[in-house]
């Protein structure tokens, strides 16, 4: 049976009617609870407005606070990226504030819009039951991609002169991302980076007609597990990326923010390999790779491989403040040789 509304019904249906002809037995407990969360707020466009800004808070700073209690057990810094940079408490606080600016400023208002704006195009809210994860699965691997593919152009634009030296650069404060960072960034951006997020569900709504919010949030939990564990700064053996080749993770993006350039997409690998913005970390990870296999080979200490290492690192995080210099210098229309 089909539950999705008809886009263009002039009237929203009552509290009472919104499951007038509903089976309540034949739904799963968590059914249940979200049909009652919709009959007890009364107001389906409050109800969807306020439990979106709930589950966005709710997943973007729970998944933060394991990091943070990472970030301060010395215990974990074998895995970590570059362990010398390790957040201070007032880093992340300040991090903190400018996120919940973000949040409460521009994603708030936005959010708040986002029920009349998706029934309006065919994507169902207070419907029950839930569509299948046949159908589900499929729909959150496609707005997977067209993120990684708008995030991908857009990420480069913003590095590109007055973008990135009024907009970008914000993000760019911590050339060793923690969980916290993942959403510190200028307004504009937030806006800018989470039209990829959104977009994706709402097109495809408009054209299939059979999405579910439900669907969309799912989506929308994985997307901020993937950008905050991108910012992590922690490359562990039973990360993701070991496990799937092509995908992006800590490793891939850490080194986006300790030197500047290559690597502008979020989910994948394939962007940066197709159009080349990767060849220098490509450069870097054969570099790391043949410092390891030497300091096997010579029966290094670990603090001279360290040593080894972090030579490597500063060469490149050298190269990014000269590439990010030029960036600058090119929004004032001044160049750098």
């Amino acid at each position: 049976m089909s539950y999705y509304i008809n886009a263009t019904a002039p009237v929203a249906p009552t509290p009472e009617q919104l499951y007038a002809n509903t089976d309540f037995s034949k739904l799963s407990w968590v059914e249940n609870q979200w049909a009652n969360w919709y009959l007890w707020m009364g107001n389906p466009v409050l109800a969807t407005g306020l439990m979106s800004f709930m589950l966005h808070e709710f997943v973007y700073f729970g998944r933060c606070v394991p990091w943070i209690i990472i970030d301060a057990m010395p215990y974990f810094r074998r895995w970590k990226l570059q362990p010398d940079k390790i957040p201070t408490p007032k880093e992340q606080w300040e991090c903190t504030k400018q996120v919940l600016f973000s949040h409460f400023t521009i994603e708030a208002p936005l959010i708040g819009l986002f029920h009349p704006i998706a029934e309006s195009i065919g994507m169902a809210t207070w419907q029950v039951p839930f569509p299948s994860w046949k159908l589900m699965a499929p729909q959150i691997f496609l707005f997977f991609v067209f993120e990684d593919i708008f995030h991908y152009f857009s990420h480069q634009l913003l590095h590109q002169g007055v973008f990135y030296k009024h907009i970008h650069k914000i993000h760019h404060k911590y050339s060793a991302p923690f969980g916290l960072a993942a959403e510190y960034a200028h307004p504009a951006e937030v806006l800018i980076l989470g039209t990829g997020t959104i977009a994706g569900p709402l097109l495809y709504s408009y054209f299939m007609r059979d999405l579910h919010i439900f669907t969309v949030y799912i989506w929308i939990t994985l997307r901020l597990f993937q950008a905050i564990d991108a910012h992590s700064g922690y490359d562990f053996p039973w990360s993701l990326q070991h496990i799937i080749p092509f995908w992006s993770g800590a490793e891939h993006h850490d080194f986006h923010h300790m030197a500047f350039v290559n690597n502008f997409s979020t989910s994948f690998r394939w962007c940066d390999w197709l159009c080349g913005t990767d060849t220098r970390y490509r450069a870097y990870r054969k570099r790391m790779d043949e410092a390891k296999r030497q300091a096997k080979a010579k029966g290094m200490s670990l603090e001279e491989f360290r040593a080894f290492e972090n030579k490597i690192k500063a060469e490149a995080e050298a190269e990014g403040l000269k590439a990010e210099a030029a960036v600058e210098a090119s929004a004032d229309g001044k160049k750098i040789d």
